[in-house]
Parts: structure tokens; C-alpha cells; sequence
């Protein structure tokens, strides 16, 4: 499959985007955990209540 011929972005415009795109899953990785939190839910990772039970 062929790419469109577009002018690449530079350098600092990638980041920005890779950035954005970082903070945006981020923002919706916390905002689940927060309604998770809220309505006592069973979204956490399995990981981290196997570490809990050790401590």
C-alpha cells in the first residue's frame, strides 16, 4: 500500500504530536482508574493487587 506524498514534518512537530498522543491515553488511562475508584470497581490491574497482599 502506497503514502500519500506529503511534505514530513519535521523534527519538533512529530514530537509534539507523539506528545499529545501520550497525554491524551494517559488522561483517559486516569480517568478510568478515577471511576473505577468511585464506583469501587474491579478495573485495577491483577498485577497490582498481587503486589499489595505480599507487603
Amino acid at each position: 500500500m502506497t503514502q500519500k506524498s506529503s511534505p514530513e514534518k519535521s523534527t519538533s512537530e512529530a514530537r509534539e504530536d507523539r506528545l499529545k498522543a501520550a497525554l491524551k491515553a494517559n488522561m483517559a488511562k486516569r480517568k478510568a482508574q478515577a471511576r473505577a475508584r468511585a464506583t469501587g470497581g474491579a478495573d485495577e490491574d491483577s498485577d497490582n493487587k498481587d503486589a499489595n497482599k505480599g507487603s
